[in-house]
């Protein structure tokens, strides 16, 4: 055998015994006549030991190792007399008899350690060595016993797993599909699924009742932190259930994968919200409640007093942070300057201090009396030694979401992010719809399949932008870690939710008519819901990206720069594909 035990598990109980090792060379430490060496597996690090006076040969031979070279070692466990409190391994040492050299290695383009000397694009170009990072691989060990835990919960509340297609018809609704091309079907695609929605939804109609997959998803999107173009959902689907149903069940599984994954027992019911409040108070679908800072209005209060700035305004809104009064000028212009960004598109930041004996400072003293700015000071409920931000604007909901990122910053700023805490929310009540000014035209504010409330079923002929729809969706930490809805099951329901989303009766036919064909013999009602599996475990390992918790990821532009993907094709697959490449400059 190559190895007995691995590098992880010999404690000083083994003392005294004869052990294999195998792995990797972490490093070498020559010291007079002694060389150490720590060799690495999965499982963890344990130090060789070589002695030159009692074997010349053996401890030349170790001399020469280099990193990650793959060895094994046979030797006699031993007490370590300077003990390693920093590893499980940390007691013991292995006297070394025999060496064997399996592989040798070049140098590694960058240290194969936690705390690593490469950057991301080097990293992700060798993913395969910084896979060995232990911290890396901790996080794709989270990975899979999550995707355990979450098949053992589905399980006992009988869903079964049951796989759907990865080639299928292309819906161009919402984000852009990748599309494959058929050779057997010259001039025809397939398109990869950005979701299993209407074969899970299929499965309904087929009895299956309960279904769910652990299934991997494609966007043709622009990336950010929390997006990949590949990316893994958690896809579950329920028969016979309303909303409450829904969210009781994953609220379920929510609680199970905390209790089991992070040892974090949460009794109580989530916070649910509406749509509707997160963004008057938040000015965000998916707010952070780790820590307060709600909006707070003030309109009533500050217009009126011959400040232009807010007098024009169509909305006025403020923070207030707590104690963050000792902010500097320097650090309050650095807030204003970042509310400024084109990104967020601010014009500027008005700030009020208050005073240890109450009385409010601020920015524009000159167009306010204290007995305005205490009004001010009255609505937020500051104390002395807190600090009130305030923006202003045009439009409400655009101001809003600036007040958000403004929110955001100083909670950073003020170490109010905790990755070791976590507030649960559900928000509910979405618009069924949103208006797209460009195109003159609704847009599905989730997909087309999506019941709205049944008291808000008439408003469809009057007034369709008031329609709420009866989806939900999970938000951890101001992540949405997943959503979901109640699906139409009625085909004339869903026939006036195409007319209202401006498809024909043609075009719905041919991109849904298999669903609408199905409906009609017998579709019960049913919904269900997605978890981003991705999202999840970077949630749990409180890591910023979902990038390190994907074995093999893309990087910020869609590409793996480790296999060079994507990549052009030669001429001869073009045409046997009945294809014409035309790049555009």
């Amino acid at each position: 055998m190559y190895r007995t035990r691995t590098c992880g598990d010999l404690r000083l109980a083994d003392e005294g015994l004869i052990v294999t090792l195998a792995g990797w060379v972490q490093k070498t430490r020559k010291m007079g006549g002694m060389t150490f060496v720590d060799i690495r597996d999965r499982y963890g690090i344990t130090q060789l030991v070589f002695n030159q006076e009692i074997d010349a040969a053996l401890c030349e031979q170790a001399n020469k190792l280099g990193r990650e070279y793959v060895i094994q070692a046979t030797g006699t466990v031993r007490e370590r007399s300077s003990k390693n409190p920093h590893l499980p391994t940390g007691d013991i040492e292995l006297i070394v008899s025999e060496l064997n050299i399996l592989n040798t290695a070049v140098t590694p383009p960058f240290t194969i350690e936690d705390e690593t000397d490469g950057g991301d694009d080097l990293r992700m170009k060798y993913r395969y060595l910084d896979l060995r990072r232990s911290c890396v691989r901790k996080n794709l060990e989270l990975r899979h016993k999550m995707a355990f835990e979450v098949r053992s919960y589905l399980d006992k509340e009988g869903f079964l797993e049951v796989e759907t297609p990865v080639l299928i018809k292309s819906t161009p609704e919402g984000a852009r599909d990748f599309v494959v091309p058929s050779r057997m079907n010259p001039g025809q695609f397939y398109a990869l699924p950005q979701s299993p929605q209407t074969f899970k939804q299929l499965l309904m109609v087929s009895g299956f009742d309960r279904y769910f997959q652990i299934v991997k998803c494609f966007r043709d999107e622009d990336l950010r932190a929390d997006r990949q173009p590949e990316f893994t959902q958690i896809d579950c689907e329920m028969s016979f259930v309303e909303q409450e149903d829904v969210i009781q069940t994953f609220e379920g599984m929510a609680k199970h994968l905390f209790k089991t994954i992070r040892g974090i027992e949460i009794k109580e019911p989530f916070l649910r919200m509406t749509w509707q409040d997160a963004m008057k108070y938040y000015g965000s679908d998916k707010p952070d409640l780790r820590f307060g800072m709600k909006f707070v209005e003030l309109m009533d209060i500050m217009q009126g007093y011959g400040f232009s700035v807010f007098d024009n305004a169509k909305y006025i809104g403020g923070i207030c942070a707590e104690g963050a009064a000792h902010y500097t000028r320097k650090q309050l212009d650095a807030l204003t300057e970042f509310v400024k960004r084109p990104q967020i598109g601010a014009k500027g930041m008005v700030y009020a201090r208050v005073e240890a004996d109450g009385n409010v400072k601020s920015s524009v003293d000159k167009f306010y009396t204290q007995e305005v700015l205490q009004k001010m000071k009255e609505a937020f409920g500051a104390k002395p030694g807190d600090l009130i931000l305030i923006l202003s604007g045009d439009d409400a909901m655009k101001t809003r979401k600036q007040l958000c990122e403004l929110r955001l910053e100083v909670a950073e700023q003020l170490g109010l992010r905790d990755k070791n805490k976590f507030a649960c929310l559900w928000v509910v009540d979405f618009p069924l719809f949103e208006w797209s000014e460009e195109d003159q035209r609704f847009y599905a504010m989730h997909h087309p399949f999506t019941s709205p409330k049944p008291e808000d079923i008439p408003l469809l002929d009057t007034d369709p932008g008031a329609v709420r729809a009866n989806a939900y969706d999970m938000v951890i930490n101001g992540v949405e870690v997943g959503g979901g809805s109640i699906r139409i099951h009625d085909s004339q329901l869903q026939d006036k939710m195409f007319k209202l989303l401006g498809f024909t009766e043609e075009r719905a036919q041919e991109q849904f008519g298999f669903l609408m064909n199905a409906f009609k013999y017998g579709a019960p009602p049913h919904g269900g819901l997605a978890y981003g599996l991705d999202r999840w475990v970077s949630l749990f390992a409180g890591l910023d990206s979902i990038r390190d918790c994907i074995a093999f990821p893309k990087n910020n532009s869609g590409r793996d720069v480790m296999i060079d993907a994507p990549s052009v094709i030669d001429d001869a697959q073009l045409d046997e594909l009945c294809l014409k490449v035309d790049v555009k400059e």
